[in-house]
């Protein structure tokens, strides 16, 4: 009976796998349509050549006088990630939060912290938990991501951050890890739990509104801060500079009508991608984009 029942759950998975691969592709093959409709049009306003590949696809020209019309909703469509369509604004994400087998007392401390900065996450002792186990525990559990923490001898290195049931994984390195005890003049005593107000600046490419789309989604939606409801005063911050995001975690007191006193609470820390995968974690799914040894080559390019 119960292998019976296990068969149809797995069925079951791998035909939710089948069909949100395929609206995937779908998504992809019309971003790409879109791209190119783009060109085209830019080409004819401007009177320039047009590139081989437009110019030689004969079905994308004839067309074109039909999909003009519709390409700004089209775009707006496009804009709507499917992975998270069914999260963003209507649930609060719950994120599972742990770490690599037999960690560290500094990690150990760590992962509480991160536990403490995701207002709906839970933490979990990692054991002699395989990643397949892992990710179909949080699966079965509802939950929606998993954060997974690495270290090299103690010092917090690397973040893997995995939505479920499908993806996708993006991959941190970790730098000037602070924890808020080590921090000069940080907040003691209990921390707020209150729902935080995020910020998120210099994130202006593709690239970087795809991070921003994966990090605001482990947090529960919050009231702007001009609400006339009562707020949480915790903000989160996410600041890009040439491609390393500075994370800062603040509570504020009101001082005035228009001013506000800050006090950082921690952990502090500066995170760099370099990797964004399709998949969850124990899976390899297709690379979206990934650091090599030429991406950096110059000095003056930023990819986030």
């Amino acid at each position: 009976m119960i292998s019976a029942l296990l068969t149809c759950f797995e069925r079951k998975q791998a035909r939710e796998r089948r069909e949100y691969l395929y609206r995937r592709a779908l998504l992809l093959r019309d971003g790409e349509i879109t791209e190119k409709r783009h060109k085209l049009r830019e080409a004819l306003a401007s009177g320039k050549p047009l590139s081989a590949d437009i110019a030689n696809d004969k079905t994308l020209r004839r067309d074109y006088q039909y999909d003009e019309s519709a390409d700004k909703d089209t775009e707006t469509l496009l804009d709507l990630d499917d992975e998270y369509a069914q999260l963003s604004g209507v649930v609060d994400s719950r994120v599972l939060v742990t770490t690599s087998r037999n960690p560290s007392t500094r990690l150990g401390a760590f992962a509480k912290e991160i536990r403490l900065l995701l207002p709906t996450a839970v933490r979990l002792n990692r054991g002699n938990l395989i990643l397949p186990d892992l990710v179909q525990s949080a699966k079965s559990a509802g939950l929606t991501d998993i954060v997974l923490l690495h270290e090299h001898r103690g010092t917090p290195t690397a973040l893997t951050l995995s939505h479920l049931p499908w993806g996708p994984t993006i991959s941190f390195s970790l730098h000037n890890v602070v924890l808020r005890h080590d921090i000069p003049g940080s907040v003691r005593g209990t921390v707020s739990e209150s729902y935080p107000h995020l910020i998120f600046d210099g994130f202006t490419t593709r690239l970087g509104q795809r991070v921003v789309r994966i990090l605001k989604h482990i947090f529960p939606p919050r009231e702007p801060i001009t609400s006339k409801n009562k707020v949480g005063n915790r903000v989160v911050s996410f600041v890009n500079r040439d491609d390393s995001i500075e994370v800062r975690h603040h509570v504020f007191v009101r001082t005035g009508y228009d001013s506000v006193e800050l006090a950082e609470v921690g952990p502090r820390m500066t995170m760099r991608v370099f990797e964004i995968r399709g998949g969850t974690l124990e899976e390899k799914g297709d690379s979206e984009w990934h650091l090599t040894q030429y991406t950096r080559t110059a000095k003056k390019k930023n990819y986030l």
